[in-house]
């Protein structure tokens, strides 16, 4: 059985590095549409020309970034950060990416890391939550982090939308009753003990299938369904299906020829993805981005149970909480083990 576990993870760690890999490709996509046809529109278009040749930061040749993906919406848990992943992109442009589990303990903030943007956010609003998830993720590996950016995937409903939707792949056919209906958390439901009127039920034939923003969301946000699709693997694969379909729809080049869409586009997306990264650097970002991906090198791991974690007993040292820490309590293992995939 522990095995199994570990392998799960490692096929899990596996799915959200390519789904970022996606993201990545699909925000540099955006940064070139941008950059050719909307920026005619914008009133930042003389800063964004003459920052062309500004140079993004680097520490020993390396520009870092945190990508983290939240659930959003308003279910329990939706501002928790729980795929966590550490890019650092070389100055020939490969990059190395590292997957962060959720359920790292953090001493110094008696946190998990998956915790970091959200109080962050709570201490100090839009653009607290970028600092402490870095800071948070910097003492776990021990490596300098510059930007930082999150995905809210609740808000890609719009991003589909400006698209005119999205062609997916459903590989299963499922169902989920218990999927929840917003504003209906704390209805009685006229007394019904089962509070069925919470909850919609919700059908996927397998197949290919054209979904709006709405159906979409709930395609990948699903957790109760049936069988093998209730399962946490499952639910990543469906995000990874709902990007590559975005991305398949931005390259088709239907949207190029729409203008409107395009603005229409940026804006939703704008809604979706927040960074760090400050307008004069998004010309560096995208010449960076190109960089990348000419060289098509990408270097990724995992920090896993039992090569550089372990999972403590429960108890109160850990406020009661499930966490990973380092094998054998020594971080320099996991310090030791980032910097040899940074020098491979």
């Amino acid at each position: 059985m522990a095995l199994y576990h570990r392998i799960k993870r490692q096929i899990l760690s596996h799915v959200r590095l390519v789904r970022v890999v996606i993201l990545l490709l699909v925000v540099v996509g955006l940064g070139l549409v941008w950059w050719w046809v909307v920026r005619p529109l914008s009133r930042q278009t003389q800063n964004i020309i003459s920052s062309y040749n500004t140079q993004l930061p680097t520490v020993g040749g390396r520009t870092n970034f945190l990508l983290l993906g939240m659930a959003g919406g308003k279910h329990d848990g939706s501002d928790l950060t729980d795929t966590i992943i550490f890019v650092s992109v070389d100055s020939s442009g490969v990059v190395t990416m590292l997957s962060i589990p959720r359920d790292i303990w953090v001493p110094s903030k008696r946190a998990k890391i998956n915790t970091g943007f959200y109080y962050g956010e709570q201490m100090q609003p839009n653009g607290g939550g970028f600092i402490l998830a870095k800071s948070m993720a910097s003492e776990v590996i021990d490596q300098p982090i510059q930007f930082a950016a999150v995905i809210n995937f609740a808000n890609f409903e719009k991003v589909i939308d400006a698209i005119g939707g999205v062609d997916i792949n459903v590989e299963r056919t499922f169902d989920d009753y218990e999927f929840p209906i917003a504003g209906k958390e704390n209805d009685t439901c006229n007394g019904d003990l089962e509070y069925k009127c919470r909850f919609e039920h919700l059908h996927f034939d397998a197949g290919m299938a054209h979904m709006n923003g709405a159906l979409a969301l709930k395609y990948v946000r699903s957790r109760h369904a049936n069988d093998e699709e209730g399962t946490d693997f499952a639910r990543s694969a469906r995000q990874e299906k709902l990007l590559l379909a975005l991305k398949d729809k931005l390259i088709s080049g239907k949207i190029l020829s729409k203008p409107k869409q395009i603005q229409a586009l940026y804006a939703s997306m704008s809604s979706a993805v927040a960074t760090d990264i400050s307008p004069n650097l998004y010309s560096a970002f995208v010449k960076l981005g190109l960089k990348s991906i000419k060289t098509n090198v990408i270097r990724s791991a995992t920090l896993q149970i039992p090569d550089q974690l372990y999972n403590p007993p429960v108890s109160a040292k850990h406020d009661g909480q499930w966490v990973l820490l380092p094998k054998s309590d020594d971080w320099k293992i996991i310090f030791g083990f980032v910097a040899d995939l940074l020098n491979k």
